[in-house]
């Protein structure tokens, strides 16, 4: 017989006393920006597996899944069965609401203890068929048990105490507030939110808030915590927070996945064998050329240098010596691939129109007129221009900003609106790959350019 897990904000109870306790999952969901705290306006749970969804609102954070074992037992919620609906909200502040069903007119026992088995409040109430409300009022302890006996019968629900209502009343209540009427769309407690999971399903988790939406990707097999990162949530390389070029210019680097990438756009003179790259002036013939490499900072002023990173044509980027330093090399198209792909993994689509888009998450928070606000909105380079739409939150530390281009004729545009990267990946004799991030839309572009042409360069460790 096939094992069934019911999924639902409604936690549909444990077995305990005689019969065997039905093991539990709990998923708790928390958001942090930078080592402060994030609230949360909703979590949208979906199956990618099965299909089906359910949402938890605020101030509800914790998901409850309960092991159903046996066809037998996998009972509908709203069917005209005994049911101890989950209370809400979970945790409590201050107090919470408890909702049970009744098939027909019985007599009920409601228990409540604490976590090491002590009943702290015990009653009976002969309660009329249908839908039956109770306010639960905490003591100081963090986690309660709620026990209803029908007959033979017995469901349990967890109930969660916050943290800041530790000072609680001092002794628990339990009020009766009648019976209803119907069955309220609650949000702890909606009928119509539920839907089977098997062991092994993929879930996605989709956290709203004030900062916008941050998704996590995971198949739960037991009680679990998630974090939602918003900001800058990139960590260095283990082992190397630094790597420094052959002229001495000193990079941060960053962990995205399983890729070691620099933090800035390489600045470089020279290959790493200390030979000089050729930098062209007025002389186009380097640029032009099929097999010299050269470089150029963007209109020639080496303060571009300092802020995005030095323009290389694709000749350099190709150059057998190495522009990268040792242990480093320019990413393949497949790399840059890579990336990407990871990024959409953690909750970002390559879409150009959706302001969180992988684009968005790897471009560097600094802006005109940015809506982070803080060091984020700036007009001092280096930064991005403004768009209504579109803003860098610099989710993975990747911070790119935008060096423009330097056309293989000598002139320059688009700093400020525009980051290419090369990659070491050909088309043709005549133009190599690159990938791009732009200023007004939310996408990683994979392009073609001729070679001559002068773009940034990222450089990834080695293997």
């Amino acid at each position: 017989m096939q094992t069934r897990i019911l999924l639902s904000v409604l936690m549909i109870g444990m077995i305990m006393g005689t019969f065997a306790q039905k093991p539990t999952m709990t998923l708790t969901f928390t958001a942090d920006n930078n080592g402060q705290h994030v609230p949360l306006n909703s979590i949208l749970i979906e199956n990618l597996t099965q299909g089906g969804d359910t949402t938890l609102f605020s101030p509800d954070t914790i998901l409850v899944i309960n092991y159903v074992l046996g066809i037998g037992e996998n009972e509908t919620i709203g069917a005209n069965v005994f049911t101890v609906f989950q209370n809400y909200p979970n945790p409590m502040e201050g107090q919470t609401t408890v909702n049970l069903y009744l098939p027909e007119r019985e007599n009920v026992l409601i228990i409540i203890s604490d976590i090491v088995g002590r009943d702290i409040f015990k009653q009976e109430y002969m309660l009329d068929q249908g839908k039956h409300s109770f306010t639960f009022l905490p003591g100081k302890e963090n986690l309660y048990f709620l026990t209803a006996w029908l007959k033979h019968q017995n469901q349990t629900i967890k109930m969660f105490n916050s943290p800041s209502n530790a000072h609680g009343f001092g002794i628990c209540k339990l009020e009766y507030n009648g019976r209803q009427s119907g069955i309220e769309d609650y949000k702890s407690g909606n009928n119509t939110n539920n839907f089977v999971f098997d062991m092994g399903d993929l879930l996605r988790f989709t956290a709203s808030s004030v900062l916008g939406e941050r998704t996590i990707i995971n198949t739960p097999s037991g009680d679990q915590n998630y974090t939602f990162q918003y900001g800058s949530g990139g960590q260095p390389c283990p082992g190397m927070p630094t790597i420094t070029d052959i002229e001495g210019n000193v990079y941060n680097t960053v962990l995205i996945g399983e890729q070691c990438w620099m933090k800035e756009n390489l600045k470089t003179t020279k290959y790493r064998n200390n030979t000089p790259i050729e930098y062209p002036g007025t002389d186009n013939d380097a640029w032009q050329n099929n097999t010299t490499g050269a470089y150029a900072w963007y209109n020639s002023d080496i303060g571009w240098k300092d802020s995005y990173g030095a323009l290389y044509n694709w000749h350099a980027v190709n150059n057998a010596t190495g522009l990268c330093p040792t242990g480093w090399h320019v990413p393949s198209d497949a790399e840059w691939t890579q990336l990407v792909d990871y990024v959409v993994a953690q909750g970002f689509p390559n879409q150009w129109d959706n302001p969180n888009g992988t684009g968005n998450a790897l471009r560097s928070c600094r802006q005109v007129n940015s809506p982070l606000g803080g060091e984020c909105n700036t007009s001092a380079h280096p930064r991005w221009e403004a768009h209504d739409t579109h803003h860098g939150f610099d989710e993975f530390s990747f911070s790119g900003f935008p060096g423009g281009v330097r056309y293989n004729v000598g002139s320059f545009a688009t700093i400020g609106y525009y980051g290419y990267w090369w990659s070491s990946n050909e088309g043709s004799t005549d133009f190599a790959w690159f990938s791009s991030l732009n200023y007004d839309n939310s996408s990683v572009v994979k392009l073609g350019y001729g070679k001559a042409h002068g773009l940034s360069v990222r450089c990834l460790r080695d293997e």
